[in-house]
């Protein structure tokens, strides 16, 4: 997997063009570009702060929310009993490591083997495969998906380090393996729960707008960063304005 994500330096050259020809903006510049791109390093402050934060966080959020994963839980099974109500699924991480992704189960146990058929109704460009009425969720869920409950287990992942609570949105392999030396730079940090796309409630966006977003962060991030996109993802959530 390493070596479908691993930039060359050709494709180095290729990235600083491009933002120096597409994306003059505020918070990235061809300084910035140049150092991430050449093995630059998060302070180690920064990085034992954040993962103090994840930590702190996940375990009370686990703690405060058990019950409401138990009663998920039981609601997944009671209406669909043939699959377990935790869906595992490989995803890929950070510099191309895969790791077993959690989720509540939202859809029907062969929702996999029917996405093949469904592939023309895909309404979001690039990689990714998006349809707002899915066939293959459950009524269950339809509810823990508009609410964000199904995201919940992810916080073991978020304990087990192999996630953080802000950063890119891990991809699939199969999506990893479309992408470009642009797209490959989400895995240069750490995938997460909630990024900027998320905190701003899931707005309609095209790929090419969702990998902006995410670039936004792979190129300026910093504690105050995160907190700030926690806070926004949290109001996102209460208000209903998104899922996660």
């Amino acid at each position: 997997m390493m070596e479908s994500t691993t930039l060359s330096m050709a494709e180095h050259a290729a990235t600083l063009r491009y933002w120096n020809a597409y994306a003059p903006t505020a918070w990235v510049t061809q300084t910035n570009a140049q150092r991430l791109l050449a093995g630059y390093r998060d302070p180690p402050g920064y990085l034992i702060a954040k993962r103090a934060m994840d930590i702190l966080l996940s375990l009370c959020a686990l703690v405060i929310l058990a019950p409401l994963m138990l009663a998920a839980a039981l609601l997944i099974w009671l209406d669909d009993p043939h699959g377990s109500p935790i869906f595992m699924q490989e995803r890929i991480g950070k510099n191309g490591k895969p790791f077993r992704f959690l989720k509540f189960r939202s859809m029907v146990v062969d929702a996999e083997a029917r996405l093949a058929a469904l592939q023309a109704s895909n309404e979001m460009d690039g990689p990714v495969f998006k349809i707002k009425e899915d066939p293959r969720v459950t009524r269950v869920g339809r509810i823990i998906r508009r609410t964000s409950i199904d995201e919940l287990p992810q916080l073991w992942n978020i304990l087990a380090g192999d996630m953080t609570l802000v950063g890119p949105r891990p991809p699939l392999p199969r999506e990893v393996q479309q992408y470009g030396a642009y797209e490959a730079q989400r895995l240069l940090v750490k995938p997460g729960l909630t990024c900027y796309w998320q905190a701003r409630g899931r707005n309609e966006i095209t790929f090419g707008e969702w990998m902006e977003l995410d670039m936004r962060y792979v190129y300026r991030h910093d504690l105050w960063v995160d907190i700030r996109l926690i806070a926004l993802t949290l109001r996102a959530v209460l208000t209903g304005r998104g899922a996660m």
